[in-house]
């Protein structure tokens, strides 16, 4: 019987592993929840109207169909049995394993608050950007019929909690929706006349990147009519407005990019984990006290060199590797690499056109050129000629034209769901939970 290794979750850790371990004499079982790869850097311009959901993913099915020695399934854990070495998915079936891979990502956090989600989506999944888009674009068209004063300039407030990458991308693109694309469409609103909100509750935005280039990320996202609120926390949220150092502020549109939670594995295997509940691993990758079981991405808590591995693409893919090395060292007989040293490729975000910080060490850079830098590293990534010739259409399009390619509102609305506002208007935006 062939060496039986089954990976959980078919992110960018995930299908590295599946992809250098290729040739290998194994046979390799794929589970994910979904039917595709995400391609999550690029997700936030989904949601803000730029791309169209097949620019940034694809199905797995049709990446792998090349790989006979693998088998996609497409299914949720709902645990893993290590004392008899099965995967047990939630419709009662098992899978059985001689090296048990984990990548299953993270989800929001919400610090406690977790009712928060409801008004305030975070941005991890396909659905969650194209709820997001949706409700952008329906707080244009409410804003548009309403009669009262009070709920349109309500519903032209646009908050973004978390002032990461994500967040700051988010506002830079809604900001850009609501001052360059909009204006002229509507006859009753002028767009431009839109707040935007990014609320962070430490000192600056940006904390991952340097004073110089937070301070010049702080000064763009002005620019382009972003109000930058630091230092205080949201207290409250609802489907309202936020609550802002005592301030409550009507805004019908709140989105979340304050922080992550890793995925359920920590309880699949039993094993230790730290505060966002990702599961700590040996320098190797492995669980400890389990050398077949591997953890990795955003699942796992990896230090190198006493500093935590960020959860960013490049590392996923880079855990991804040592792991199939390590693997494949095994089946061989030869010795594995060992512990696992994080090369760190930089911190790249982008503002909005024209905009975009970049650190590599004590290299940075800022502005257009940085902008055009971040654009051709991210279509370096995309898989395959289609996505990357589409992608880059549709960023040239967006360039020349000034408008946004994907600002389709998907789910049926009447003008009786238009007038309604406040919490009932979100939940009939957002439609059944996927």
């Amino acid at each position: 019987m062939k060496h039986r290794i089954v990976i959980v979750g078919a992110g960018f850790a995930g299908l590295t592993v599946v992809k250098v371990l290729k040739g290998c004499d194994c046979d390799i079982t794929l589970i994910d929840q979904r039917n595709h790869h995400l391609f999550q850097p690029l997700l936030y311009q989904v949601a803000t109207t730029l791309l169209a959901t097949s620019d940034i993913a694809w199905p797995i099915r049709a990446l792998l169909r090349e790989r006979k020695d693998v088998t996609t399934l497409l299914g949720t854990v709902d645990g893993v049995d290590r004392d008899v070495c099965e995967v047990i998915l939630c419709d009662g079936n098992r899978v059985p394993y001689d090296t048990l891979v984990i990548a299953t990502g993270a989800r929001h956090a919400y610090f406690g608050k977790d009712h928060w989600e409801v008004d305030a989506p975070g941005l991890k999944t396909l659905e969650d950007a194209t709820t997001i888009r949706r409700r952008l674009l329906l707080a244009f068209e409410r804003a548009e019929v309403t009669e009262d004063k009070t709920e349109r300039e309500a519903q032209l407030t646009f908050a973004v909690i978390g002032a990461g990458p994500t967040g700051v991308e988010l506002v830079g693109i809604i900001a850009e929706l609501a001052h360059r694309v909009l204006p002229g469409e509507f006859r009753r609103i002028d767009t431009r006349r839109a707040k935007v909100l990014l609320v962070e509750a430490g000192p600056r935005i940006l904390p991952a990147f340097g004073d110089r280039l937070s301070a010049y990320a702080t000064h763009a996202l002005a620019r382009r009519g972003v109000e930058v609120k630091t230092g205080v926390p949201v207290t409250e949220c609802s489907s309202d407005g936020i609550v802002l150092g005592g301030e409550f502020i009507p805004a019908r549109t709140v989105i979340w990019a304050a922080g992550v939670q890793a995925s359920r594995a920590k309880d699949w295997l039993g094993a230790k984990a730290d505060r966002a509940g990702r599961v700590v691993v040996n320098a190797d990758l492995t669980l400890p006290g389990d050398p077949s079981i591997f953890v990795l991405g955003d699942t796992a808590h990896v230090e190198d060199g006493g500093q935590l591995v960020p959860g960013v693409a490049p590392a996923a893919k880079q855990q991804g590797n040592h792991a199939a090395r390590t693997i494949r060292a095994r089946l061989k007989g030869r010795k594995p690499p060992g512990s696992f040293r994080y090369r760190n490729m930089g911190n790249l975000a982008t503002i909005g056109r024209n905009a975009a910080v970049i650190e590599y060490g004590r290299f940075q850079m800022k502005g257009w050129l940085a902008w055009w830098v971040w654009g051709i590293a991210h279509i370096y990534f995309l898989i395959g000629a289609r996505s990357r010739l589409f992608v880059s259409l549709s960023w040239l399009w967006i360039f020349l034209s000034g408008q946004n390619s994907a600002r389709l509102i998907t789910q049926k609305e009447t003008l009786k769901d238009l007038n309604v506002s406040g919490e009932r208007a979100a939940k009939d935006a957002e439609g059944p939970r996927v």
